[in-house]
């Protein structure tokens, strides 16, 4: 399989989820703004919407979009951990997350990438803080969306959150949400993507340092930000 990514685009999720299952893949980074492939072909060759992800298959069948191409790779590395088995409930609840995320995170977000001014780039902003609130109200009761292991919701997530970081949104009203961002940053199919992709829309959030405060002489307390 070859995957085509653009550096910390949505297609991060396809990527992280090829290191979890570990699959063997290819990647290809492609400029998605110019359209063009790492060796300078058109990338609409490839996939004629121009859009990342998009997953070659060994036969050459092309897959796009990232709810999709999650659940191909997921079944087929039989990881019901990731992706719950097909007619279950939970399997349904990772989809509506997905779901959520495509339609109200990632096409809320993608705004902030246009040349816009600041009354409108104010107007998303703030529509999307009403998300991020759904989100971390979600992530106020468990470590990830669906409960206490990660899933290709998850995956699809992090990437999505993560460009909080780039347009520098304040998120110290989100505070599981920053805690979600620094667990799933630790995640060794995270850092291994990020790595092979290079400089991008992702940054990882790092634990933040105690702060101490002196009490007397001889008696501190350490603060968790």
């Amino acid at each position: 399989m070859k995957l085509f990514a653009h550096p910390g685009a949505s297609s991060f999720s396809v990527h992280v989820l090829l290191r979890e299952t570990e699959l063997p893949f290819d990647l290809e980074i492609v400029n998605v703004t110019e359209k063009t492939r790492a060796f300078g072909g058109d990338y609409r060759e490839i996939n004629s919407r121009g859009m990342v992800p998009a997953l070659e298959l060994e036969d050459g069948t092309v897959l796009t979009e990232n709810l999709v191409i999650a659940q191909y790779l997921c079944d087929t590395a039989g990881r019901i951990d990731l992706m719950p088995a097909p007619g279950t409930r939970e399997r349904f609840e990772v989809m509506e997350w997905q779901s959520f995320i495509a339609a109200e995170l990632h096409k809320g977000t993608s705004p902030l990438f246009w040349p816009l001014d600041e009354d409108a780039k104010s107007f998303v902003r703030n529509r999307i803080s009403s998300k991020y609130r759904v989100v971390d109200d979600a992530l106020s009761r468990k470590p990830y969306l669906t409960g206490s292991h990660f899933t290709a919701a998850d995956a699809y997530l992090f990437p999505i959150l993560s460009w909080a970081l780039f347009f520098k949104f304040d998120l110290s009203d989100f505070p599981n949400i920053k805690d979600f961002l620094r667990r799933v940053g630790k995640r060794p199919s995270v850092v291994a993507a990020l790595a092979a992709e290079g400089p991008g829309l992702i940054s990882i959030l790092r634990d933040e340092p105690l702060a101490t405060t002196h009490l007397s002489s001889d008696t501190s307390v350490a603060l968790q930000a």
